[in-house]
């Protein structure tokens, strides 16, 4: 724990999900610029690390080895990751252990002519319903104070607001 004028200051962990072939980049500057506030940013690739085809247990994996112990999962947003199978699952395991949930929409976001940004249909369910937060990347970047409160906005969201019912992703898109 920090001091903070004599207070403790809990350092949160945090799971960060995102598409690591084309974002990765964008993870390596988060990780550098929040680990010192965070007590877990890294990069544990389920792509990478769990090679099976069992969905209950990569879904074990992804709460007792991934997820556990974190408060907040942070979603980087970015072209391919409404298309991305293991980033839908692992905002269903954070929603299904209650985490908060916070988006970070990347410059590489695909944007429609409304006004709206491609997300994974699961995190756009919980910003409709209010209950995960969202910021834009570069808004993040240039204020980095900025986090703290939203992960402390996100895990203070009432729980009633989840919606996690939709049928997860089988494959990539």
């Amino acid at each position: 724990m920090n001091s903070n004028y004599g207070q403790a200051v809990e350092r949160r962990r945090v799971f960060v999900s995102y598409h690591h072939r084309g974002d990765q980049a964008y993870y390596d500057e988060f990780s550098s610029s929040f680990h010192d506030r965070y007590e877990a940013i890294t990069d544990n690739s389920i792509e990478r690390r769990i090679d099976s085809s069992d969905f209950g247990y990569i879904m074990r994996c992804i709460r007792e080895n991934h997820l556990k112990g974190s408060s907040c999962t942070v979603v980087l947003c970015g072209r391919e990751t409404p298309k991305r199978r293991y980033v839908d699952w692992e905002i269903e395991a954070s929603l299904q252990q209650q985490m908060g949930l916070v988006a970070v929409l990347l410059p590489t976001i695909e944007r429609f002519p409304n006004g709206g940004t491609a997300k994974p249909d699961r995190l756009q369910d919980n910003i409709d319903s209010g209950y995960s937060v969202w910021v834009w990347w570069h808004a993040l970047l240039a204020n980095p104070e900025q986090l703290p409160l939203l992960v402390e906005a996100a895990n203070g969201k009432s729980k009633r607001l989840i919606l996690n019912n939709r049928q997860r992703m089988s494959r990539n898109g």
